[in-house]
């Protein structure tokens, strides 16, 4: 990779890292292009350079810990043989890595609903991706005979929907504690609820 290009990306990723901070402590609306430019020691045509508007920093981010989430969870499930290690590698990941990029996590699940309608069409994508990832591993969970048959996109909808809940109440509490701490007890509640033959 040429050096300019690769002082390019390298450029970029601060600038997202410093509005990840930036966005963390002042909120979307709060945030100005220009505080972005100052945490990450470049100038506001820098930043204007990698991204054209605040919306397109943000919306780097979300579609950041997307890709993230989504790899993570791939390489997890992939790891696994049957499909509730499957499930419970795939529930884990997630939770082990909304913990380790709080900052993260809370522009995802708290800052992005409140960001704007321009935000909507793509939370909504993301969120319909990570349903249909469940709903193949419960999908393949019924063809297995590891859970008996039900509608899987409701379930899915649910898994997801547990899931969201578990990880806003943390990013939005004073107190948080380790998320991670939660698996064994989503565990239960998600395996039971789809009636998983599995120990």
């Amino acid at each position: 990779m040429p050096v300019e290009q690769l002082r390019s990306q390298q450029r970029r990723a601060r600038i997202l890292e410093a509005a990840t901070r930036v966005f963390s402590a002042k909120g979307y609306h709060g945030t100005l292009v220009d505080e972005i430019a100052s945490e990450a020691e470049t100038s506001k045509g820098g930043v204007y350079f990698h991204f054209p508007n605040k919306q397109a920093i943000f919306l780097a981010l979300l579609d950041y810990l997307a890709d993230m989430l989504r790899e993570r969870i791939e390489a997890a499930v992939a790891s696994q043989t049957d499909p509730i290690g499957r499930a419970e590698a795939a529930l884990h990941v997630v939770l082990d890595t909304f913990a380790s990029h709080p900052r993260l996590t809370r522009l995802f699940m708290v800052e992005a609903l409140g960001a704007g309608p321009e935000f909507n069409t793509r939370m909504i994508e993301i969120r319909a991706a990570f349903a249909d990832l469940i709903r193949g591993q419960l999908d393949e969970a019924v063809a297995t005979g590891a859970i008996p048959p039900l509608d899987t996109a409701v379930a899915a909808t649910a898994w997801f929907g547990a899931l969201n809940e578990v990880v806003t109440y943390w990013a939005l509490s004073s107190t948080p504690g380790d998320l991670v701490d939660a698996y064994p007890t989503v565990r239960a509640l998600l395996l039971r609820g789809v009636q998983a033959r599995a120990g």
